[in-house]
């Protein structure tokens, strides 16, 4: 059989291949090291840092639901600088594309953050702004808002011009191909689509919420049919490559996304229960690309008969 170029580009990122692990999922990449050989993936996404270090929500912070499970990490991390310190210097390392992955509390910290990462972390593959993150107070749902998405991707891209940006998107809004939109005016270079969805879990016995911030992020196989529907509705508008997210675990899920229109695939809440997903995808999409016909997954992406 031929071979299969599994390449993409998203923006001005290119990538090996279009399987990349989601932020929050897979710590700094160095927890993962005993079970994944990183070559193998398109890219890296590690976790979400933010200007000042942070403690997080108040446990418990996750439920497993029905199909899926409700988190409410609250960006639990230690801060821009020791992740430009401490983390960055093994994700250099790796042998695939490490995307950082930033939220501010107000435009302005996007802003900054930005600028320190173009002068910090040149070699980085691209910025992913978390413009969505549905369990920290303090305005971080930025992706509500079209004109403020827009004026945020468009600072961030001139505070740092040379490295590919991908606005993160939420999907508790009315519209969401609006925010894509605002993003790809702003100079996104791609959008991941979708973050959680804004849910909770209640323990009637006791009549309390289980969670200790009452509202988490809902992810997992419970979100795939209402993910789907974001990329195609996004990927419609030609606007903007689109990086799916969204119960993504096994190879049949990424092909799904593909032919929607995606043009690569972040795998999430699957690391929780299975570390070795996103390898095990990579593995078999060139035979799922050549079984439709084609010879590179570039050539199945955006395919839907309606």
């Amino acid at each position: 059989m031929s071979m299969c170029d599994l390449s993409v580009t998203l923006g001005r990122l290119a990538l090996r291949n279009p399987v990349l692990v989601a932020s929050g999922t897979f710590g700094y990449a160095k927890e993962m090291a005993p079970f994944i050989d990183f070559a193998r993936l398109g890219g890296v996404i590690p976790k979400t840092v933010t200007q000042a270090p942070r403690a997080g929500n108040t446990p418990p912070r996750t439920v497993e639901t029905a199909s899926g499970m409700l988190n409410a990490i609250g960006l639990d991390n230690d801060g821009l600088e020791h992740f430009l310190t401490h983390h960055l210097p093994y994700l250099r390392t790796l042998p695939t594309a490490v995307i950082g992955n930033i939220a501010g509390k107000t435009e302005d910290e996007f802003v900054e953050m930005a600028a320190r990462v173009h002068t910090a972390g040149r070699d980085l593959a691209g910025l992913e702004l978390n413009l969505s993150c549905p369990n920290v107070s303090g305005g971080l749902d930025f992706a509500s808002d079209p004109e403020l998405t827009q004026r945020i991707v468009r600072r961030c891209r001139d505070a740092c011009p040379n490295i590919p940006l991908i606005a993160k998107l939420t999907p508790n809004v009315t519209d969401i191909s609006l925010i894509a939109r605002a993003a790809a005016d702003g100079g996104a270079d791609a959008v991941s689509a979708v973050n959680t969805f804004v849910g909770m879990a209640v323990d009637w016995r006791r009549r309390k919420p289980i969670l200790g911030n009452v509202t988490g992020g809902l992810s997992g196989p419970a979100i795939k049919p209402l993910a789907l529907r974001a990329v195609w509705r996004i990927a419609k508008l030609k606007a903007v490559p689109v990086i799916a997210v969204g119960g993504i675990g096994t190879l049949d899920d990424a092909m799904e996304f593909l032919v929607v229109g995606a043009t690569a695939v972040q795998i999430g809440t699957a690391n929780f229960y299975d570390p070795t997903a996103s390898v095990r995808i990579v593995d078999g999409l060139a035979n799922a690309v050549k079984s439709l016909g084609a010879d590179s997954v570039r050539a199945v992406i955006g395919t839907l008969n309606v």
